[in-house]
């Protein structure tokens, strides 16, 4: 029998920007009980909490990542990923939780849900790759502005995890799973969590997945009719913003510029095949001016270099763009009116 798992109608939405805040379903209540503070988190990552209160409205992926890093400081849980996507069940992750759970078989519900989820989370590569005797399942995040993505990595094999032992129950294994961050301080978790091998450091975050574990294991929700419904909801809100990837894309270039000195206007436009009055249309449009692009680009790069404890804070300037040290200092007080090391100390 087929068990139908929602009946609902999803409203019209703009456009995913980023990532659906399906993605945080119950965020706040996990950052609770594991010691957490929801405002200040959501506060410091810049995400309205209305934002998470509507599964098929979006944040920005930047923000997304950033609310699970600063999750992850402000709780003293290094593995929040791991442990909040081990409890994230497939029907909480909204739309692209159902395009697995209505599907036919297992493998269907792999292939279907890794097709999906570009439409769910933009910037990323996802991909079930066939490795003969085992399926190799591929996620990496591939936005040039996020620098710290481990949290998210471990929350979304967590979440592929708990899609295949819906079926296969509690004590299903991979054969394997690889992560592209350095090994943690608590890595022996991560091999107790997924019940077996886990490697850090590598090209790719992955988890190998046996084919004989797959064969003839039907999905208890199957329904062909709902599936088909779910999969052209998430295509709609999925529809890529043009003007949001072009921004995506100028990040890129200033932060590739920063290490020649001071970013150039016309360089820039060149590089992105526009005009200089073409580029500064777009950021108008988008609300913001190449000065504040370069300065949120500035800002973004600085603490992501002083969460780093053994790089030096002077070398933060040369890195920047910045000629000379002070120029760097006196930006960094105006953005967070402590200086470099006052706020490395305070973070940490």
């Amino acid at each position: 029998m087929h068990s139908p798992l929602l009946c609902c109608t999803v409203p019209p939405v703009a456009g995913n920007l980023g990532v659906l805040s399906a993605a945080a379903s119950g965020l706040e209540g996990f950052v609770t009980g594991v010691g957490g503070d929801i405002d200040l988190i959501l506060g410091r990552a810049g995400v309205n909490p209305e934002s998470l209160r509507q599964p098929t409205l979006s944040l920005p992926l930047t923000n997304y990542c950033q609310v699970l890093e600063e999750a992850a400081r402000q709780s003293h849980c290094d593995n929040f990923g791991l442990h909040y996507g081990l409890q994230f069940q497939p029907q909480a992750l909204g739309l692209l939780g159902y395009v697995g759970l209505l599907s036919n078989m297992l493998e269907d519900a792999l292939r279907n849900f890794a097709s999906a989820f570009p439409y769910h989370q933009h910037d990323t590569l996802i991909r079930l790759v066939d490795c003969g005797k085992c399926y190799r399942f591929d996620y990496q995040v591939r936005h040039s502005a996020i620098l710290e993505r481990r949290q998210d990595a471990e929350l979304t094999m967590g979440m592929v995890l708990n899609l295949i032992r819906h079926v296969l129950g509690k004590d299903w294994a991979p054969f394997a799973v690889s992560f592209e961050h350095a090994r943690p301080q608590d890595w022996q978790v991560h091999q107790q969590a997924f019940g077996a091998p886990v490697y850090f450091g590598r090209g790719c975050n992955s988890m190998l997945v046996p084919k004989a574990d797959l064969k003839d294991q039907w999905m208890p929700e199957r329904d062909a009719n709902l599936l088909f419904l779910v999969q052209d909801v998430l295509q709609r809100l999925g529809a890529h913003d043009q003007r949001r990837n072009l921004l995506d894309e100028a990040d890129a270039q200033v932060r590739l510029a920063l290490s020649c000195g001071e970013p150039c206007l016309e360089k820039i436009a060149q590089a992105l095949e526009l005009s200089s009055a073409g580029l500064q249309r777009h950021l108008r449009e988008a609300g913001m001016s190449f000065s504040q692009l370069v300065e949120k680009v500035r800002r973004d790069l600085a603490v992501h270099y002083l969460r780093q404890p053994k790089r030096p804070v002077s070398d933060l300037a040369g890195l920047l763009g910045y000629s000379e040290t002070s120029a760097f200092s006196r930006a960094f007080r105006r953005w967070f009116g402590v200086s470099p090391r006052q706020w490395r100390s305070e973070d940490c």
